[in-house]
C-alpha cells in the first residue's frame, strides 16, 4: 500500500495544486499542515533537508520535493516507479 505524505499550511496554492494532481493521479495523501505544529514543520525541515518551502512530498518515505518536483517525477516515471515498488 502506498503512504503519500504532503507538508502544507492553509495559505500555500501549490499545496493545493499538488494535493489535486495526487487527488487526479488516484493516490490517497496525508495532509500534514505545518502552520498548526511547530512540532510537525521541524519534522518537515529535519526530512526534506532544511527545506522550507511548502509543499513538502513524501512518496513511501521518499522525498520528491515540491509541487513543480512532483510533476517532474510524474513526468520522467520515477513517480510511477516509487508507486509500483509499493504494490
Amino acid at each position: 500500500m502506498n503512504r503519500v505524505e504532503i507538508y502544507t499550511t492553509a495559505i500555500c496554492p501549490y499545496c493545493v495544486m499538488a494535493k489535486n494532481f495526487l487527488k487526479h493521479k488516484g493516490l490517497d495523501y496525508e495532509e500534514i499542515r505545518i502552520d498548526h505544529d511547530s512540532a510537525r514543520r521541524e519534522e518537515m525541515l529535519s526530512r526534506s533537508l532544511g527545506r522550507r518551502t511548502v509543499p513538502q512530498i513524501f512518496v513511501n518515505g521518499v522525498h520528491i520535493g515540491g509541487y513543480d518536483d512532483l510533476v517532474v517525477a510524474d513526468r520522467g516515471g520515477r513517480l510511477g516507479e516509487l508507486v509500483d515498488a509499493a504494490k
